[in-house]
């Protein structure tokens, strides 16, 4: 979570609000009073053990063992809180990794009054270089997600963004991003909408990823025009293949 988000919530909160954390097991957010994960209350902080911040918060812990519900948090029963229970909840950094995030914002909107959603923005997730293979963004994210002031536009993350270098921005590209462009923030009261975005066909798959590079950055044209040429020349050289098994079997038939 962004450090002045951080700040903004901590003053923002007051002591008899009840707050819940949902996905907050790698690095969990100490003012809350609960917190909703996959893993299990003895290994939280799971951050701390590759060199990076193992709570946020403050240093007390609002929330015990009793208050860690562990469980799916996609699963379809409702999760096991009445409506609008919590003051304010928390969802930083885990939309993009689970496989149904459109249910876990109803429930959200369901168990709390107010809240505060962090994730990677579309511009960051679409960078190469944070991964050493090259991929674009983190290779276990799912979603490539859009935050307008009250809504979130969830598009699964094409395989196809990893097989052309133009539908995808360069390492260099990720480098000049500025801090506060690299994640998209909701900041919501009462309710928000969601939903997913259906992109059928590779064609359109393609366009779509790389109509929003474009918008920002402009790859050299001479790298089109070779992978049309290399392109092309496969075609050619696999068209010329088929012929070739084509007439042999025809010259066996009349052998």
């Amino acid at each position: 979570m962004q450090a002045t988000s951080e700040k903004e919530i901590l003053e923002m909160l007051a002591e008899t609000d009840v707050v819940l954390d949902v996905g907050g097991w790698a690095c969990p957010f100490n003012r809350a009073n609960w917190v909703l994960d996959a893993e299990p209350y003895d290994t939280r902080g799971f951050y701390a053990t590759v060199g990076m911040p193992g709570h946020q918060g403050g240093e007390r812990e609002y929330f015990s063992a009793a208050t860690w519900v562990q469980r799916d948090i996609c699963e379809k029963t409702p999760w096991p809180f009445s409506d609008k229970y919590f003051d304010f909840s928390i969802c930083s950094h885990t939309l993009e990794d689970i496989r149904d995030p459109l249910f876990v914002c109803s429930e959200l909107i369901r168990v709390s009054k107010r809240g505060y959603i962090e994730i990677p923005s579309r511009l960051w997730e679409t960078c190469r270089g944070w991964e050493p293979t090259g991929v674009a963004g983190l290779s276990h994210h799912r979603w490539l997600v859009d935050v307008t002031e009250h809504h979130m536009q969830f598009t699964h993350k094409f395989h196809m963004i990893n097989t052309e270098f133009d539908l995808a921005f360069p390492k260099s590209f990720l480098r000049r991003l500025h801090p506060n462009e690299t994640v998209a923030m909701l900041w919501w009261s009462g309710s928000f909408t969601y939903a997913e975005t259906i992109v059928h066909g590779l064609h359109n798959q393609a366009a779509f990823l790389r109509d929003f590079v474009r918008q920002r950055y402009r790859y050299p044209a001479y790298r089109s025009t070779l992978r049309d040429t290399v392109r092309g020349t496969r075609q050619c050289l696999a068209d010329l293949r088929r012929r070739l098994r084509l007439r042999s079997r025809l010259r066996s038939l009349i052998e």
